[in-house]
């Protein structure tokens, strides 16, 4: 099954790399938004299985992000984390469009198992996306050229995942390194580079294509 992919919204920072270093440990693909407007902002472009997210956060508490992410349309499963675990608290986590409440403190495996309980509920929405020679399965992240799978690395798969479902649109670097949880944007120049170099086969033609002062996009043909 392929790497599933969860946005952590937090701005305890400690506990916020805490658990994106378990979760990547039980096999999941991870990114970091430290408020509201940094999630909101990587929503525009990542396409993740799963939020966790704290609720007591300043400008903007995680109630009123999931209220306006569900009135945006936003389906993703939402797991809220809290110090408040009172009932009433936690109904009004579940009015907003939150799918689970977790209080703090918390188990990280009752964490695990909460959260793969909500990834099985939900149905998956495979799409295949072709450009060129290539098709890519938006469920099961396999790329192809033609019949043949092209092995990703992690990094790779993440950065082509936010790109193909951006497909034709510019992503800047700033975007790319921020969802790979990347502390500059030259590393990305060095994965794009690499991807490439199992895309563009072709001598004529560059389906990544670089849009300078900008960043990336990927083109359908």
């Amino acid at each position: 099954m392929a790497e599933q992919l969860v946005l952590i919204i937090d701005d305890d920072t400690r506990l916020r790399q805490l658990l994106h270093t378990y979760l990547q440990r039980n096999g999941f693909l991870v990114s970091e938004a430290a408020n509201a407007n940094e999630a909101e902002d990587l929503l525009k472009y990542l396409k993740p299985d799963a939020l966790i997210m704290d609720v007591m956060m300043p400008q903007k508490n995680g109630d009123i992000l999931t209220k306006e992410l569900r009135q945006k349309g936003l389906t993703t499963p939402i797991l809220i984390l809290t110090a408040r675990g009172d009932t009433d608290s936690r109904i009004i986590g579940l009015e907003a469009g939150a799918d689970d409440y977790l209080p703090k403190p918390f188990e990280p495996k009752e964490l695990l198992l909460r959260l793969n309980n909500l990834l099985k509920r939900r149905s998956p929405q495979q799409e295949i996306i072709a450009f060129g020679p290539y098709s890519y399965n938006t469920h099961t992240n396999v790329l192809k050229q033609n019949d043949n799978i092209i092995s990703l690395t992690t990094a790779e798969q993440m950065l082509l995942d936010i790109l193909i479902k951006n497909i034709n649109q510019d992503v800047s670097r700033e975007v790319l390194a921020k969802s790979l949880h990347l502390d500059n944007t030259r590393t990305i120049d060095v994965q794009i580079k690499r991807l490439r170099q199992k895309l563009d086969t072709d001598p004529n033609f560059n389906y990544i294509q670089t849009i300078r002062g900008k960043g990336y996009r990927l083109i359908s043909a």
